[in-house]
């Protein structure tokens, strides 16, 4: 039986989670070709080497990233991803995308 280590969990069965891809940047979809969606959505790099990947834990509804090596298939770590989103991510165009949650323009 393959364990995953679930951040929010702890260690369960694999047949629990669901893959959902690899973290990557997406494209600006407002600005961005049909190709370069296609891209983004079809496409993977495909290499041998370690990769951040979405996870999500069925049971829980938990979505979270593992860093997995794609030849031996080994789980490295696992963590919520609010560690890759510590600056603000701004949805809004008319607001600057660089402030810190908290900061007040």
């Amino acid at each position: 039986m393959k364990v995953m280590p679930c951040p929010l969990n702890g260690p369960r069965n694999i047949n629990e989670f669901v893959y959902g891809g690899e973290v990557k940047a997406m494209p600006d979809h407002r600005n961005c070709s049909d190709k370069e969606w296609a891209e983004y959505v079809f496409y993977s790099d495909n290499t041998i080497k370690v990769v951040q990947e979405w996870w999500y834990h069925a049971a829980s509804g938990y979505w979270f990233i593992a860093e997995r090596h794609t030849a031996s298939d080994e789980i490295i770590k696992t963590y919520d991803p609010s560690e890759l989103f510590k600056e603000k991510v701004s949805f809004n165009a008319d607001e600057p995308a660089d402030t810190k949650q908290g900061d007040k323009q």
